[in-house]
């Protein structure tokens, strides 16, 4: 592609973005290289509490152990899963050890952005033969994430299908296990939910969350690709129509101009949502997905796979930019990414896992049915600093219960924070700094997230109290996504 007067390889094009080549025909290779983490600085560190597979299993089943040993193991283990996921512990924990995850994960994850950045008609073939939708507006080039979703019933596990689809008859057949592998993968995260419910069972008492998700009968998988600035500009490239030789002429001023733009979008993001948790907006400048509750009984995710993209200019008459010279790349601050708010100490703090774990979070519903015992997280998802070129793609599961599941507020602790709104302290000169921004942002938040009790009433179902949420934080009707 001729863009006027070519810079020499190794030059920056654009932000931290450096040519690597140019051939003859004037096709232009940019890399966009990550630097430091400035917006990290501040995030307190949570190394999460890791439960081996093995271990969840020998927990969650109803023999017992003979040795004493063992015995006294696995309630020491019992009791850091209870604080862990209790009023005074993080809310979420990680499983490592799952048999067959690590391969399921890499087949996976890397097709979300795939997906993403295929050509519409060529996904809809492929959401047709895999029983997959969406609960994004796809069509949209300024969306931040991109979801794919599907239902999954417990008593569908091991029942994978041998399908024959459509795209054996396309260019290359990569999705052709896009929707036994979703599956396979889903299902496996939904027994780490119900393993985990039956121990947080024993240790409460009675058995309200296994029957709650079995009732249930569903988990909702979402195969997600969070997007790159790069990712962006080949979406909305790839929307225009050849324009004039005139704006032709224009293409590399065309291209600062989209970085600026995607640039300033991010420092002004909008909330991306979705059918099982909630969003705010206007407490931090660039989140890749805002701050949340998800309002299920437990989240299962994987830990995030991140991709780095060169951007490449094709020379063609229809003059479109496309990614090439994909490849996964390490966190570039060994994070997640996935930020919690801890509202008991006023304070940030980025999670970070064992690579191919996955960390399983506390919902609404889980703190509703153990009468606070279980606290819900308040999370986010930032995008890493300085990053053009840098994607993150994981799988979730939301395990929730029945639709019709009713609730009741009796014996529910008042104090409870997420309850009533009330959030510990006011800014004064006596606080340090750091304590006093904590306390801003808990009044920050708490100005925008509706407490739990203007959403939720006794005897309200679940059903009631999802469109009720969604009502308060985005309006309208409230009404969710059947997929």
């Amino acid at each position: 592609m001729r863009i006027g007067i070519l810079p020499i390889p190794g030059e920056l094009v654009f932000g931290n973005s450096r040519l690597l080549k140019k051939d003859e025909d004037g096709t232009c290779y940019i890399e966009t290289y990550v630097v430091g983490q400035g917006d990290m600085a501040e995030a307190e560190i949570l190394e999460l509490f890791e439960l081996h597979y093995s271990d969840l299993k020998l927990l969650a089943s109803s023999s017992s152990s003979s040795s004493k040993e063992d015995v006294e193991r696995l309630e020491t283990i019992r009791a850091n899963i209870m604080e862990s996921l209790g009023p005074r512990g993080p809310g979420l924990l990680s499983i490592t050890g799952v048999p067959k995850a690590s391969n399921l994960r890499r087949n996976l994850l890397p097709l979300a952005r795939k997906l993403a950045l295929l050509n519409p008609d060529h996904r809809k073939r492929i959401f047709k033969d895999h029983n997959l939708g969406s609960d994004v507006p796809l069509k949209n080039p300024e969306r931040n994430v991109s979801s794919f979703a599907m239902q999954l019933r417990y008593e569908q596990g091991g029942e994978l299908d041998n399908l024959k689809s459509s795209d054996q008859d396309l260019p290359d057949d990569e999705f052709k296990n896009l929707g036994n592998t979703f599956k396979e993968l889903g299902f496996c995260m939904m027994e780490l939910g119900l393993c985990l419910a039956q121990i947080c069972d024993k240790a409460i008492g009675g058995q309200e969350l296994e029957h709650s998700l079995l009732e249930s009968c569903t988990g909702k998988g979402r195969l997600i690709h969070y997007h790159s600035i790069l990712d962006n500009i080949v979406l909305k490239e790839a929307g225009r129509k050849s324009g004039s030789s005139r704006r032709q002429a224009n293409r590399k001023n065309d291209l600062v101009d989209c970085i600026t733009g995607e640039k300033k979008q991010i420092e002004h993001t909008n909330v991306d949502v979705n059918s099982d948790g909630v969003g705010l907006f206007g407490t931090h400048s660039n989140l890749w997905q805002q701050w949340h509750y998800d309002y299920g009984i437990f989240t299962v995710l994987t830990d995030p796979l991140f991709i780095l993209s060169s951007c490449l200019l094709e020379n063609t008459e229809k003059e479109q930019y496309t990614l090439s010279c994909d490849k996964e790349s390490p966190s570039p601050s060994g994070h997640t990414y996935l930020q919690i708010f801890d509202p008991s100490k006023n304070k940030v703090r980025m999670v970070k896992s064992s690579p191919e774990s996955f960390i399983i979070q506390v919902g609404e519903s889980a703190d509703i049915l153990t009468k606070g015992k279980l606290r819900s997280t308040l999370h986010c998802v930032c995008r890493p600093a300085m990053s053009e070129n840098l994607s993150r793609e994981t799988f979730v599961m939301f395990l929730q219960p029945a639709w019709s599941k009713t609730f009741s507020m009796s014996d529910y602790p008042t104090q409870n924070c997420n309850l009533d709104g009330r959030c510990s302290g006011v800014p004064d000169d006596k606080r340090n700094l750091a304590e006093q921004d904590g306390i801003r942002l808990t009044e920050e938040i708490r100005k925008i997230i509706p407490p739990l009790s203007l959403r939720l009433k006794d005897g309200m179902t679940f059903s009631d109290f999802s469109r009720e949420t969604t009502k308060q934080y985005y309006g309208g009707g409230g009404l969710q996504s059947n997929r």
